[in-house]
């Protein structure tokens, strides 16, 4: 099959697998080490998605040092179980199968730090997959989207003749693939809303994980 895009990269949370629970109890566990009780969990789920310092100082209004402070109890309770209250969408593994076998080249762009990445792409034997996997550093670093999507881009070996395709659920996943010159099909089964992913310029709308695999005709 002559696709129109060969390399596709993928968004993880919420485009691949549903973590609201283990992220939200992790973000949860995080604010109680500062005396912030939060007693429904669905008003975290902005924090699915975006670099977790940005979504500390954004919506609690914490220091940049604070929201540093943060995200070390939040990954106290997210590397002890958080990273496993999680769930694979389904129809996910089949239509990156069928993107396979038309001869995609798939990678993964995630503002997740890369060993937590891996290590669910492993736990949800996904990772045979993907060709290469680009998320950000344990030490903050690479950890905007526009980065991520950049580092996965030079790896591939984007060119000229070779056009590339980002997957993902919320604005950021947009907004990186745009500053990268690259268009973007946003999914509306995770946590973002049409009219967020269509305000951020996405220019296809994916509904149902099962319809992944028709990006292999975009």
């Amino acid at each position: 099959m002559l696709m129109k895009y060969q390399t596709i990269l993928f968004d993880l949370d919420g485009t691949l697998t549903d973590p609201g629970e283990g992220i939200t109890r992790s973000v949860a566990y995080a604010l109680e080490s500062f005396g912030i009780h939060v007693p429904d969990r669905k008003v975290l789920y902005p924090f699915i998605g975006p670099p977790l310092l940005d979504s500390f100082m954004e919506f609690y209004g914490f220091s940049q040092e604070k929201a540093r402070q943060a995200i070390e109890k939040y990954r106290e309770y997210f590397g002890r179980q958080g990273i496993f209250e999680n769930e694979l969408y389904p129809g996910v593994p089949e239509a990156l199968e069928e993107l396979k076998k038309a001869g995609a080249r798939l990678a993964l762009a995630t503002s997740k730090p890369e060993p937590y990445a891996k290590e669910i792409l492993e736990h949800f034997h996904l990772m045979g997959y993907f060709d290469f996997l680009s998320g950000s550093q344990l030490d903050g670093t690479r950890s905007k989207k526009g980065e991520v999507i950049a580092h996965a881009l030079h790896h591939c070996g984007k060119g000229p003749a070779e056009k590339a395709l980002m997957v993902g659920d919320r604005k950021h996943d947009v907004q990186g693939a745009l500053e990268n010159h690259i268009p973007c099909a946003g999914v509306l089964y995770g946590y973002g809303s049409r009219e967020e992913l269509e305000q951020a310029g996405a220019q296809w709308i994916v509904e149902k994980p099962a319809h992944l695999s028709g990006l292999a005709r975009l």
